[in-house]
């Protein structure tokens, strides 16, 4: 068996067919759309409702530790979280992109602009998935928390995150559309 082909092929499936159809046509409106009060976004600096993260004009909301209650969290910020947390870290660690932190990124204000951020970061990450070797498959990754597992673990979490949050923001999208 491919096990690196079955890998790709499971998350590419569904970026292609279910994931990424779904954010085609996203407006600004949506992306920023906050359905309760207090929701973590990207916003101005000065706007922040909580620990503003980021290098630019615009910042992630974000504390640690993380409240409890975690706060309702826009698509803006969903689509933060996996372009910098979820596929910028990891494409710069295994997959030869740049250094990504929540903490340097300049995140973007417009839902264009995230979302062509969101296609490039998917496609440094797929074409990465799609190099490793079978021996890189079960080599242990050394990510934190991942430490001793294998490479294929970490994709699958990867690929876990992409399927959860993405799925949140087609709820999201389907609730604004409706509000």
């Amino acid at each position: 068996m491919d096990w690196t082909t079955s890998l790709a092929d499971q998350i590419d499936w569904h970026w292609q067919h279910q994931a990424r159809p779904r954010l085609d046509g996203l407006t600004d409106r949506e992306y920023l759309w906050e359905p309760v009060a207090g929701c973590w976004s990207i916003r101005p600096r000065a706007e922040a409702v909580a620990m503003p993260v980021g290098a630019g004009d615009f910042v992630i909301d974000f504390d640690q530790p993380e409240p409890s209650p975690a706060p309702v969290t826009t698509i803006a910020w969903r689509l933060g979280h996996v372009i910098v947390g979820v596929l910028g870290e990891r494409n710069g660690r295994y997959f030869g992109g740049p250094p990504v932190s929540y903490q340097e990124f300049d995140y973007p204000i417009s839902a264009d602009r995230s979302l062509d951020l969101l296609d490039g970061y998917y496609a440094r990450w797929i074409t990465g998935v799609r190099a490793l070797s079978p021996e890189a498959l079960v080599a242990p990754c050394g990510e934190p928390g991942f430490e001793a597992s294998p490479m294929a673990d970490l994709v699958l979490h990867i690929h876990r995150e992409l399927i959860h949050h993405l799925a949140e923001i087609a709820l999201l999208r389907d609730l604004c559309l409706r509000a």
